[in-house]
């Protein structure tokens, strides 16, 4: 191939030069967004690298700034080396290689400069169920202290609540968004519309209307009472999202089934449900998750510390008269992000068709 000049004269062309000029640009695209993800995450992952480092670092009482800065100064450099062996490999092994790398120079200058300095006593809450009188020795006797439960029965709290949560939405959200996407009736459009209204409802404005409402009829301090509520605020998001998945689902297939002999229960469950599983994981988790970090609701509802979950546990940690301890409010924050921490790993693939689903809808 050719290309012509200004006089007219066919030129060949350098290949190897347009060759060059294309890497170059597609170098210099990737290092401003390379550059860019890494100046939006660091503001985002060094709160949660502090929050780690004085889990298991601060005394009793004390939080060691010093061990923080040296764990920044580890930090950085490592994310700015994931950057650069990214940029700078020719190939995916070479890629992974240069990561594995600098992910084993990274530990070992954090073990060399806040190694000597870890501990794991501020995770006492998990082995002695009166850890706070323990710290309050520490300082002195403290009165009207507030009475910790075991942090295992917090625990257990927030796993039912938020799996219990999860399954009433999930289920009725399957069968209401099933009717919606397949039956024309009457006011099918508006009731349409009204979810998505409910969803943008402030709902505190009705702490003091629920309030009242449990109380009368008797689920105040109740996480059954309190997982009513958040079903309700739940269900129109979670029904919207079901549809879009649903009306993706062609009708031809749903018809062929009835048309062999299946009931529309049989054609429900076996042909159309089968094929809507990523929404009702997709749902599953973002609804669990919802519920695994509720605190409003939690705490203008249950009362007594024998229904406590995991976010009125720490709220309590925090504000316990006996002074802000660091170290242990960390402790337990790090206790209570890792379970939603790993279940959102291992469906960011969901959340995302999540998304996708809503969309169609």
């Amino acid at each position: 191939m050719t290309a012509t000049d200004s006089t007219g004269r066919a030129e060949p062309v350098n290949w190897d030069r347009l060759a060059a000029r294309s890497r170059t640009v597609r170098r210099a695209k990737a290092t401003g967004i390379y550059a860019f993800l890494i100046a939006v995450s660091v503001p985002i992952v060094l709160p949660y690298f502090w929050l780690v480092t004085i889990a298991f670092s601060a005394k009793t009482g004390v939080a060691e700034t010093h061990v923080l800065w040296r764990s920044v100064i580890v930090l950085v450099p490592t994310m700015i080396g994931f950057w650069a062996a990214a940029m700078l490999a020719r190939s995916r092994a070479q890629r992974w290689a240069g990561i594995a790398l600098v992910a084993v120079a990274g530990l070992v200058a954090f073990l060399l400069l806040v190694g000597p300095s870890l501990h794991l006593e501020n995770f006492i809450f998990l082995v002695e169920p009166d850890f706070a009188s323990v710290l309050r020795s520490k300082v002195g006797t403290v009165s009207g202290a507030v009475q910790f439960p075991n942090v295992w029965h917090a625990f257990g709290n927030s796993i039912l609540l938020a799996g219990t949560q999860t399954v009433i939405v999930v289920t009725v959200a399957s069968l209401a968004a099933y009717y919606l996407s397949r039956f024309d009736f009457p006011g099918r459009g508006s009731m349409l519309r009204s979810l998505l209204v409910l969803h943008a409802f402030p709902v505190l404005t009705l702490i003091v209307p629920l309030f009242l409402l449990l109380y009368y009829i008797g689920l105040l301090d109740s996480l059954f009472g309190v997982i009513l509520v958040l079903v309700a605020f739940e269900l129109p998001f979670a029904i919207f999202i079901m549809k879009g998945f649903f009306d993706a689902v062609p009708w031809d297939i749903e018809m062929s089934a009835l048309t062999d002999g299946a009931s529309r229960r049989q054609a429900f469950l076996k042909v159309v449900l089968p094929q809507a599983t990523n929404g009702i994981l997709a749902i599953s988790v973002f609804t669990f998750i919802r519920g695994w970090e509720e605190y409003i609701f939690v705490f203008t509802f249950l009362i007594r510390n024998t229904n406590w979950t995991m976010s009125l546990y720490m709220f309590y940690v925090r504000e316990d008269v006996m002074g802000v301890d660091y170290g242990v409010v960390s402790a337990v924050g790090v206790f209570y992000l890792v379970p939603s921490l790993l279940l959102y790993m291992a469906a960011q693939r969901y959340l995302l068709q999540m998304s996708v689903g809503g969309v169609k809808g």
